[in-house]
């Protein structure tokens, strides 16, 4: 449910020395031959070493259409150091770009790191991304590992995801087909079945064209039942990364794979949210950090790259191996806004990748603009459910005047947010729906902004239905709980410190009439300006017990927020997105919703 990327991460068991060139740590042949230089034996024998195009992307999220207002966008840094907002995305776009450039490669893989479904915007959400998938095939997609948001329906839709079939409630969506499933191999190496004890899928994928062989490992990242409802992950096990990707780089060694990309649904944070931002100024990799750093660092050297996501971020560094060696670490933010265009040089002779500072052209993230003409099998795809979907998303919600930020707000407190919570503090306030006094919602539930222009017919300022589900896709219930005030304050606290939180802040969009201080200027709890913390006007007592609204997913304790699980008395209501279309519903076209002034947490900088 959230994409947001830090989390605990237990010490590492394995380490490796910073050995000279370990016998799997890629092909570091004391000269190593350039693409095309013969190995012998007359002009008629085959290269030593051939170049293999690897494009790859990370975070699809169902996204067929392009995304609307600030998410459908990405930052590019200009040359004179400023930055430009570039519309970038849709699937149409996605295989235009992918099919022009893998013209002339004899040699290309197309791979991706998980979330390539769940969290989706209704057009494919509203059919349990059966679209997406039939997209993503369409898009020659050959590897994926799983992320986090393949499990928000859990294992067996998962599974119905690769393997194919109809809903077992739904059943088929269209007449006379039946859902054939990914023609690609979704990967899942670290998750296992807590009853067999056996992998939930297929841990490893060998990539293979004439003599050239890639193994792929793929990977979610271990904390997945943080950032996933309880449901969605019952009865399965979800171990460290790096442990994992080392037993099975080892164990395609042993098959005699010596070329090993990793991919990895976990991410880092670049110094800059440039897609063309250079993270290897001034040194290797120094202008990235979080949790993929760590992971890269102790990663066998037997793995030659990482295709790595979750974080939403647009990066293209250079971490050493633990042996020293140079290795990439790559992620093309979300959206089918960006893919990554990497050249893996292949040795023959030692089956390995050449991995040397001159041996292939830096990873470039290439944009996904939309000067480009249309795939026009995707427009057919996207016009075909469109048809099925239309008596449900065209309906109108409500109307707003300008756009509201929410998913691409880059500020502590989005609009968007606020909207969602008055909304869901309106639904459960009454009485007999729960008496809440406040609302809180996680900012990884916000899945898109709300646009004024319209995106179809429906006319400027109309929030559809498919516009309203795309913001709040999960359905959760709303959950209305008893906490204390110090409890509440607790909350506040782990939004900005702790393991999970503490690098890379959540922060909670509360309701009208809650409001604190947020001193950034802080570190860990001490953020939180106690004394600051208001309802209405009147200090948090810590000894009070207040009826908060939240939705299930937080009642859990997800997104670390682990205090909030000690609640009492809950009430289940109504769904999230139900309560959202009602508070949508007071407005009209003469009174339309403004975007909230976002003015309930005074930030400190």
């Amino acid at each position: 449910m959230s994409a947001t990327p830090q989390r605990h991460r237990r010490a590492r068991r394995l380490t490796f020395t910073a050995l000279a060139v370990t016998a799997g740590a890629g092909a570091m042949v004391a000269a190593a031959l350039p693409a095309g230089a013969a190995s012998g034996g007359g002009a008629a024998a085959k290269s030593r070493t051939v170049d293999v195009q690897m494009l790859s992307f990370n975070d699809f999220h169902g996204t067929l259409e392009p995304p609307q207002g600030s998410s459908g966008t990405v930052t590019e840094r200009q040359a004179d150091g400023t930055t430009k907002a570039i519309p970038a995305g849709g699937v149409e776009y996605l295989a235009t770009g992918l099919r022009e450039a893998r013209k002339g490669h004899e040699y290309s893989v197309t791979a991706a790191a998980g979330d390539m479904i769940g969290g989706s915007p209704m057009l494919s959400g509203l059919f349990h991304d059966e679209p997406s998938v039939e997209a993503l095939n369409k898009l020659k997609l050959d590897v994926s590992s799983v992320g986090n948001h393949e499990f928000d329906e859990g294992k067996t839709e998962l599974r119905r995801m690769q393997y194919g079939g109809c809903h077992p409630v739904e059943g088929c969506f269209e007449y006379g087909k039946e859902f054939t499933g990914s023609e690609f191999k979704y990967l899942a190496a670290n998750v296992t079945d807590e009853k067999t004890k056996r992998p939930l899928m297929s841990p490893t994928f060998i990539w293979k064209k004439g003599d050239v062989k890639i193994g792929f490992i793929g990977v979610t990242l271990e904390g997945t039942p943080d950032v996933v409802t309880a449901e969605g992950v019952k009865g399965l096990k979800f171990g460290d990364e790096v442990e994992t990707i080392n037993k099975y780089a080892a164990e395609l060694n042993k098959q005699g794979v010596k070329s090993i990309v990793a991919l990895i649904h976990e991410g880092g944070l670049p110094a800059s949210g440039a897609y063309n931002y250079d993270c290897d100024v001034p040194g290797a990799g120094a202008g990235i950090s979080g949790a993929i750093v760590d992971i890269a660092k102790n990663v066998d050297p037997k793995v030659d790259a990482l295709v790595t996501g979750h974080t939403h971020q647009a990066y293209s560094c250079n971490i050493p191996d633990p042996a020293g060696n140079p290795r990439t670490v790559t992620s093309a933010a979300s959206y089918g806004r960006l893919f990554t265009d990497t050249t893996l040089t292949y040795d023959r002779a030692t089956k390995d990748i050449v991995r040397t500072a001159a041996s292939a052209p830096k990873p470039v993230n290439k944009l996904v603009g939309r000067d480009v003409p249309k795939a026009p099998d995707m427009t057919e795809l996207i016009t075909r459910w469109k048809a099925l979907a239309a008596p449900v998303a065209n309906r109108p919600m409500g109307y707003i005047s300008a756009d509201i930020p929410g998913r691409g707000a880059e500020s502590p407190e989005k609009p968007l947010g606020d909207l969602i919570a008055d909304a869901q503090l309106e639904a459960t306030a009454p009485a007999d729906k729960g008496g809440a006094q406040l609302a809180i919602m996680n900012p990884g539930g916000i899945r898109a902004d709300l646009a004024y222009k319209a995106a179809g017919d429906e006319g400027d300022g109309v929030v559809t239905y498919g516009e309203s589900y795309t913001v709040q896709p999960f359905n959760n219930l709303m959950n209305i709980v008893d906490l204390t005030g110090a409890q509440l304050i607790t909350a506040l606290q782990q939004q900005v410190s702790g393991t999970v939180n503490g690098p890379n802040p959540k922060i909670l969009q509360v309701s009208k009439g809650f409001t604190y201080t947020l001193d950034m200027t802080k570190a860990g709890a001490d953020r939180i300006v106690v004394d600051s913390v208001k309802l209405n006007g009147a200090a948090i007592d810590p000894a009070k017990t207040y009826r908060v609204a939240m939705n299930e997913f937080l009642a859990g304790g997800g997104d670390g927020f682990t205090v909030l699980k000690e609640h009492k008395n809950k009430l289940v209501g109504v769904a999230d997105l139900d309560a959202f279309n009602t508070y949508l519903a007071r407005s009209t076209a003469a009174t339309p919703i403004a975007p909230p002034a976002a003015d309930r947490i005074t930030v400190i900088k």
